[in-house]
């Protein structure tokens, strides 16, 4: 099971850094756009339709990663001293009630939305030359999809967890030194419990 939690990892990983390569393709349609209006005094009629898309595809293609590496938003400060069980407890009841229903909706009203468009062969309304709109909204449900698989890998360690009191080992790229901090801090403080009972 942990051969087929780190494939999951790894595959988020794989998608996440193949997609960060949008930032080159944003920064340089920036730069021509600031280039072209300020210098040549002829600004594009495509650039910002572009920034969004691709800011827009990076931003959602990067959750998966993010969910691998256990980099989104949460209340830390208590959840980070909490046992483990007592974390994947937490968290598993989080995945069932809140992520599963969201993510399973984006795919679904994405992909619906998506043949709407792509229907229609829809293209931007902002720009005299707006380029199709269809594509980008194909990665909505696409980006859900890929977040999903990487939730079913944390849904999986949870369950993990509560069964054997640890957590099961995760692809790490970088480690924060408030988390190391963190759990040299808890080792401690249950080095000098156990000392306290002895």
């Amino acid at each position: 099971m942990q051969a087929v939690l780190l494939m999951v990892d790894r595959f988020s990983a794989f998608i996440g850094k193949l997609f960060a390569w949008l930032i080159l393709a944003l920064t340089l349609a920036i730069c021509y756009e600031v280039f072209a209006r300020y210098l040549f005094r002829a600004p594009t009629s495509w650039a910002f339709d572009v920034s969004y898309m691709l800011y827009g595809t990076l931003f959602m293609m990067a959750g998966a990663y993010t969910l691998s590496r256990g980099g989104h938003v949460r209340a830390d400060f208590a959840y980070r001293m909490a046992p483990p069980r007592a974390q994947a407890g937490l968290d598993l009841t989080l995945y069932i009630l809140f992520f599963l229903p969201a993510m399973i909706g984006m795919v679904v009203y994405g992909w619906d939305f998506f043949l709407l468009s792509f229907a229609q062969n829809e293209q931007s309304s902002i720009s005299p030359d707006g380029p199709l709109v269809w594509p980008f909204k194909f990665v909505i449900s696409f980006a859900a999809a890929v977040v999903l698989i990487q939730g079913f890998a944390e849904i999986a360690r949870c369950v993990i967890c509560l069964r054997e009191g640890q957590w099961p080992q995760k692809l790490n790229d970088v480690e924060e030194m408030e988390v190391l901090a963190l759990e040299v801090a808890r080792q401690k403080y249950e080095a000098d419990l156990l000392r306290d009972k002895a």
